[in-house]
């Protein structure tokens, strides 16, 4: 099995790399600056994706986790004055917007595959969970989610199936010393819904753990 994992040189999408790899997969991890055995794609960089699908020569690709991710107004607190455009912008690039143009450059890829793409969200997208705070973290989630809802619906005739997860409250940067997952325990949980994902389920947007998350 040929996996490409956006966002795979910390936390969660390490994790799945080591994972996969260990299992004896072909993995093929992006970073913004790449070496380590990582390729360089820069999420908010159009061409960064497209020489991304090009450096693969064709290969299919059977798997694609959408996991690079961005929480930049994390201790945001003042609606006057805080949540900065700029802050909108780069956030919204690299969780909504590279998401579906990795989709759109690796679309060949998938098709000869019949592969499946997973959509790394966040509860904290869910309509039914609005706390008044993280403004944008949330709404580029929450369009994510719904990115992931939208491309279900147009690949399903292609046999692409397409799920849309959270993977937890995970002790990364992101997520912080305190978190309740560890990236080993969320990656092997996201593994195993990745590997239940089919024609059948897409569209669903479940928890690492195997919960049905509500939108």
């Amino acid at each position: 099995m040929h996996v490409v994992i956006t966002g795979a040189s910390r936390g969660v999408g390490a994790a799945l790399k080591s994972a996969y790899e260990a299992a004896g997969h072909r993995v093929t991890g992006t970073s913004r600056r790449g070496g380590d055995g990582l390729v360089a794609a820069e999420m908010t960089d159009p061409a960064s994706i497209r020489a991304l699908a090009e450096g693969l020569g064709g290969a299919p690709v059977d798997l694609l986790v959408c996991n690079a991710g961005l929480y930049l107004d994390k201790g945001q607190k003042d609606i006057a004055t805080g949540y900065p455009p700029e802050m909108w912008a780069e956030q919204l690039a690299v969780n909504v917007t590279a998401p579906f143009l990795c989709v759109q450059a690796l679309l060949p890829n998938l098709r000869d595959a019949r592969g499946k793409v997973a959509i790394i969200s966040s509860q904290m997208g869910s309509s039914t969970l609005a706390s008044g705070n993280a403004f944008i973290y949330r709404a580029s989630k929450a369009a994510a989610l719904n990115l992931g809802l939208n491309l279900a619906t147009a690949l399903k005739d292609d046999g692409i199936a397409v799920g849309i997860y959270h993977p937890g409250w995970v002790q990364t940067d992101m997520g912080g010393a305190a978190a309740a997952v560890t990236p080993g325990d969320s990656a092997a949980g996201l593994a195993a819904r990745f590997e239940e994902l089919s024609p059948k389920t897409t569209g669903c947007f479940r928890t690492w753990d195997g919960r049905a998350h509500a939108v």
